[in-house]
């Protein structure tokens, strides 16, 4: 995964009211769709029974790949999760994806608005949505693109924010891939880390439903989200999966979502001054060793310039094939006796060799341009 370095003027606003205050990571759950009053109130009452759990969401509106499927149960459930709230405590969160959405929401006292990630990949949809939230002071979480597009992810971000609104989280939910085995969403953690990277402000918390697809997947995915100092998760719960009328496979039962929440490790972001100090000690001979790399990396460049300007004065082709086979063979070999992982040292090579080939093409055409 490539990124090009971007900069962004987003003004990211704390939002103070959400966070529990002992610090721990934000926990919104509750159905992927909201079925009846009886099934959203049931869910809600148990979940309300845990003090990690601050919001409770659940789909109005759904989004179906096809138009056989249930679409949501519509602005009825609003007025169900408005009972909820008075009845719980709980903040309540629904996804929007048009202008009658977020005013339906608004009547309704709807506390915090989510954009799902068909939505976010279509430019126009997020600006409509923008202009309707002119003046409001609503928090609103965005859901990554399906596509692993950061920079669109960012422009929904500033589109919220250039008409005023301030009070913003990311939800990372994985994207769509052709292989994204084991999960439903490939998760590609390195967009968030990205996104943490160039917006610092931005909270950023995981849909492990989602990415996971399956129930079973979802501890494993909270946990690494957590790891990651991902700023909470959103899990979905529902009292009989098995009869639920939207992704059945990947809701919890709330005694499973319980005992998720009391297993998971939350780890602590900071240490004692011992722990910093050894760390600093750490990273400063990852510092050493990276200017190596980048030394390294420089030296093999320079070779490779060599090797093309040789094969320039030869008429010599740029692939050769022979010798890509064997790098391939001899350096995995060698990096497995090192212990090290055989896929990322096969991604490592394809982007040297991909760099190379660049740097010879640019020398084949240099007095053809």
């Amino acid at each position: 995964m490539h990124f090009i370095t971007m900069g962004t003027n987003l003004n990211i606003s704390t939002i103070k009211n959400l966070w529990p205050p002992s610090g721990e990571p934000l926990i919104i759950a509750g159905p992927c769709s909201a079925e009846s009053e009886e099934q959203l109130s049931e869910t809600a009452q148990i979940l309300a029974l845990n003090p990690k759990v601050k919001i409770f969401r659940a789909g109005i509106w759904k989004p179906r790949t096809r138009p056989d499927g249930f679409e949501g149960i519509g602005s009825i459930g609003l007025s169900w999760l408005k009972k909820i709230k008075e009845s719980t405590g709980l903040l309540t969160t629904v996804e929007v994806a048009t202008s009658s959405h977020i005013e339906e929401c608004l009547k309704n006292d709807i506390d915090i608005l989510w954009i799902g990630a068909r939505t976010v990949g279509n430019p126009f949809s997020m600006q409509e949505i923008a202009e309707t939230l002119r003046g409001c002071d609503i928090p609103v979480m965005i859901k990554n693109p399906l596509n692993p597009d950061l920079k669109l992810w960012i422009g929904a971000f500033e589109r919220l924010n250039n008409v005023g609104i301030n009070k913003l989280m990311a939800i990372h939910r994985g994207f769509s891939a052709y292989n994204s085995k084991p999960y439903r969403n490939a998760p590609y953690w390195e967009i968030p880390i990205e996104l943490k990277r160039i917006v610092p402000g931005l909270p950023i918390i995981c849909d492990p439903s989602h990415i996971a697809g399956d129930s079973n997947l979802i501890a494993q995915v909270s946990q690494r989200a957590l790891d990651l100092e991902m700023n909470g998760l959103m899990i979905e719960v529902h009292p009989n999966p098995k009869a639920a009328l939207t992704d059945a496979k990947q809701q919890l039962t709330p005694d499973a979502f319980n005992f998720l929440l009391d297993t998971l490790i939350f780890r602590s972001e900071k240490g004692n001054n011992t722990f910093q100090n050894k760390l600093a000690n750490l990273r400063a001979k990852i510092d050493i060793v990276d200017d190596e790399l980048i030394q390294i990396l420089a030296k093999r460049m320079n070779l490779v310039s060599e090797i093309g300007n040789f094969k320039k004065e030869h008429n010599i082709t740029i692939l050769q094939l022979k010798r890509w086979n064997e790098i391939i063979n001899n350096r995995l070999e060698k990096a497995e006796q090192m212990g090290l992982n055989r896929n990322f040292i096969l991604h490592l090579l394809e982007t040297l060799h991909q760099e190379s080939i660049q740097i010879q093409n640019d020398i084949l055409n240099k007095d053809n341009s």
